[in-house]
């Protein structure tokens, strides 16, 4: 029986002790109390006057001294014309929290075969760097969002989407192939994906070098950004990875488990985990196939270049690169 259940079953008492009334349910509805009064929970006792023979306050005052003294969830009480406003004690809180707190499957409902199927999508980290503060929130967010689906009957499906692939994981496996010099988890004593992440970062302070060098012999420094060896090298990397090529496959399965071991034990730390795990690598041709049926209806632009993309200009964005002019896949 929660609280309030407790004190209208006390106030029916407390009418029937002092007035030989057997009040209904209907008359001992309780509502919470207004803020510019003490206490947590008021009972409005006119439909009492009658069988009390008494004014409202009078009937009030002689009501809350009965619950204060027969009803241990009731603390004090205080009487403002017709309403009995009642402050429960800590006790009856902690009481009320013991209780929860015993009881595993509290406020819980089972799913059914007729419940509704809902999937939960958090985490959802890149495989060339750890999972950062933002993926914290979002983990905590899904799974807890997750237990209180399913606690409300729901059958859940908690997923994980993986980007695994793309230009930003080639920086990261060719930067460990320049300056990596065979380098593991093992020999670092490094969590893999943290191992991983360094190569971005040493990437990207080389890669800026090369801008760097370019601009100062001057070259336009957008034109820079494209020129630049590192860079150039990365996006070959890309197209031998979609062409399937076995050396940077090889190198990209065994980088992405040093990662994937990393995240595993972050994971385990935060105590959630996932039903489906879905990885870009499985998926990036059917947004291909996606991008060319849009191209077909005239939805999206190809370029000179070969490249596709969707002006989105109408709608006061940018033009946004779908397909690009030197690989089959999106970025």
């Amino acid at each position: 029986m929660n609280i309030e259940a407790l004190i209208s079953k006390a106030a029916g008492d407390a009418v029937k002790a002092l007035y030989g009334m057997d009040a209904t349910e209907k008359m001992l509805q309780l509502q919470k109390t207004r803020s510019e009064f003490e206490g947590n929970l008021t009972l409005v006792v006119f439909p009492f006057v009658k069988a009390a023979k008494k004014s409202p306050e009078q009937t009030a005052q002689e009501i809350g001294e009965y619950l204060v003294k027969n009803c241990s969830a009731i603390e004090k009480f205080n009487v403002v014309k017709g309403f009995l406003n009642l402050s429960i004690g800590d006790g009856a809180w902690v009481e009320l929290l013991s209780a929860i707190d015993a009881d595993e499957h509290f406020g819980m409902k089972q799913a059914t075969d007729d419940s509704p199927l809902v999937m939960i999508e958090y985490s959802s980290p890149n495989t060339n760097k750890p999972l950062h503060l933002g993926h914290v929130r979002n983990n905590l967010l899904g799974w807890s969002l997750a237990q209180i689906m399913e606690a409300n009957g729901n059958k859940v499906v908690k997923t994980n989407i993986v980007n695994d692939r793309g230009i930003h994981i080639c920086k990261s496996m060719l930067a460990w192939l320049k300056w990596g010099n065979g380098e593991t988890p093992e020999s670092s004593g490094k969590k893999g994906d943290h191992l991983i992440g360094d190569y971005y970062v040493a990437f990207d302070k080389h890669y800026r070098e090369e801008i760097k060098d370019l601009v100062a012999q001057g070259m336009d420094e957008e034109k820079a950004k494209q020129e630049a060896p590192l860079i150039r090298e990365a996006h070959e990397m890309l197209v031998k990875w979609e062409q399937n090529d076995p050396e940077v496959r090889a190198l990209w399965e065994k980088m992405n488990n040093w990662v994937y071991a990393g995240f595993d034990e972050t994971y385990k730390k935060m105590g959630v985990s996932f039903d489906k795990i879905y990885y870009e690598s499985q998926t990036y041709l059917k947004g291909k196939a996606k991008v060319e049926e849009g191209l077909a209806k005239g939805l999206f632009e190809r370029h000179e270049d070969n490249s596709v993309w969707a002006d989105l200009t109408n709608e006061g964005l940018d033009q946004k690169l779908l397909l690009r002019s030197d690989a089959p896949s999106t970025r």
